[in-house]
């Protein structure tokens, strides 16, 4: 059987400073909440589920509390410790680091994907220049896991990232769509090999959260 890289990415659980809107870097995130944490819990049984069938070659993430507390959980359920990847961090966000993203949205006039070669605050990165980075970062991992199953813990913007790279998307893409990615939700890629050597990466899953009970109340 050939072999076909896989690149799985969990984003990370419900965070405090999600459900309170603020920026949320190295300041501003203080971890995950009681619900953050039960996703993350889900999200582990089923990438275990994964694990057990075709295991893993690697897991990866990013050094945010956040998502270092959600692969904290994964790691007890699949026993395979992640490799904290400081490129893949999230945004750097500057002086924007905890405060109310309304705010900084406001004094921006949008989000940092509707201006994206410009900062949205004193000593933060461009939207572009953060893809950059990402994207360089994850080719990277893809190179070093050719032909292997790959798992990510991080961000929404990681996500963005990594289908910005694969689909080959033109820069400032992000000025006409955008992708959502709910809480401990599962994006996936495969690049599969066909029978006339051909390979591609195929984009199998998007904002999967098929693996969270659903909220009452």
């Amino acid at each position: 059987m050939a072999s076909m890289t896989e690149l799985v990415i969990a984003r990370h659980g419900e965070a405090a400073c999600n459900v309170a809107g603020i920026v949320g870097g190295k300041q501003g995130c203080t971890g995950l909440t009681v619900l953050g944490r039960n996703q993350a819990v889900q999200l582990a049984a089923r990438l275990a589920a994964e694990h057990a069938h075709r295991p893993y070659a690697a897991f990866y993430a990013t050094p945010r509390l956040r998502v270092a507390q959600t692969a904290e959980i994964i790691t007890r359920a699949l026993r395979l410790p992640a490799r904290i990847d400081l490129d893949l961090c999230g945004p750097d966000h500057g002086d924007a680091d905890g405060r109310p993203w309304v705010d900084v949205k406001t004094s921006f006039q949008g989000p940092p994907q509707h201006n994206p070669n410009h900062q949205y605050a004193s000593g933060s990165e461009t939207w572009n220049e953060y893809l950059d980075r990402a994207a360089a970062a994850l080719q990277k991992i893809l190179t070093r896991h050719d032909g292997e199953r790959i798992l990510l813990a991080a961000h929404g913007e990681t996500v963005e990232a990594a289908h910005t790279l694969l689909l080959r998307l033109p820069r400032n893409a992000c000025l006409r769509l955008g992708f959502v990615t709910d809480h401990a939700s599962v994006a996936r890629w495969q690049q599969p090999t066909n029978r006339f050597g051909r390979t591609i990466w195929q984009l199998v899953t998007h904002n999967d959260t098929g693996h969270l009970r659903p909220r009452h109340g």
